[in-house]
């Protein structure tokens, strides 16, 4: 699942490097020595606060559009952070759950699926994702 948020990026007074601010996720700020760094620290920073607010079973806080996002100080600046929410899940997610699925799929799809080393678990996970993403 990916999933994108406004974040407000204000270069330091001392010079090189940022703050971020993720508005529309409570509380969710970092920075970074250079402007590369703070995007990277902000979107780590970012994932992390949805996981954890996915792993509480909270509904998943919808992304303001981003020309509703106005920096508060002069020289701030609006740009997006891309999360790779499937990718960070797996390596610092704390929960896991293990589903076996007893699937009946026709012949054909089993045949195109091996054929092509395909991942049953994993587009069941993408397609829950999508799904997930949908609900009201």
């Amino acid at each position: 699942m990916k999933l994108c948020y406004p974040a407000i990026f204000y270069p330091w007074d001392r010079g090189g490097g940022y703050s971020v601010e993720v508005p529309d996720l409570p509380g969710c700020a970092s920075g970074g020595e250079s402007l590369a760094d703070a995007i990277l620290m902000g979107t780590d920073a970012a994932s992390g606060w949805v996981l954890t607010w996915l792993e509480k079973g909270r509904a998943l806080p919808q992304p303001s559009p981003m020309e509703n996002i106005k920096p508060e100080e002069d020289g701030g600046f609006v740009s997006m952070l891309v999360l790779d929410m499937d990718e960070y899940a797996r390596k610092h997610g704390q929960k896991a759950i293990r589903k076996t699925l007893d699937l009946e799929i026709p012949a054909y799809l089993a045949t195109f699926a091996e054929s092509r080393r395909l991942d049953i678990s994993r587009i069941a996970q993408d397609a829950l994702s999508e799904l997930y993403l949908k609900q009201p």
